[in-house]
């Protein structure tokens, strides 16, 4: 330990006390990935627990809630857009888990192999969350 300490000396992080592991890391594609499938799993569940929620404490049925939504004028690419971004993240969670099956199954572990199912992963979200988006 002594010795990464010493080879890493010179870096900000460690005069700003912080420590040697935040900054021996440079930042990948499957490290940002993963902080990302983690986000959306709580961001889902969250939204989904809000959703429930609100469901059952607020007035109304949902008819009512939609034609409330439909009576503001939003313009189609204002719904598109927010379309989009409550699937892109639905999208994400759900192909990227698929990539995680895959490596339980022990396929796709190779480092190139990594960056390439990565690079899948995230053209089948656009890909995907258009598509919803659209319907």
């Amino acid at each position: 330990m002594a010795a990464l300490l010493l080879r890493h000396a010179g870096r900000p992080c460690l005069q700003a006390h912080l420590g040697p592991r935040l900054c021996i890391r440079k930042w990948s594609l499957p490290m940002a990935m993963s902080i990302c499938h983690r986000g959306t799993g709580i961001a889902l569940s969250a939204g989904v627990s809000l959703f429930g929620l609100s469901a059952l404490v607020l007035p109304g049925s949902f008819e009512s809630h939609l034609e409330l939504v439909k009576s503001l004028g939003l313009g189609p690419a204002l719904i598109h857009t927010a379309k989009f971004a409550l699937t892109f993240p639905l999208a994400y969670h759900t192909w990227n888990g698929v990539r995680h099956l895959m490596w339980d199954l022990g396929k796709g572990l190779k480092i190139p192999q990594l960056y390439q199912s990565g690079v899948v992963v995230l053209v089948l979200t656009v890909l995907s969350s258009v598509g919803l988006a659209a319907m």
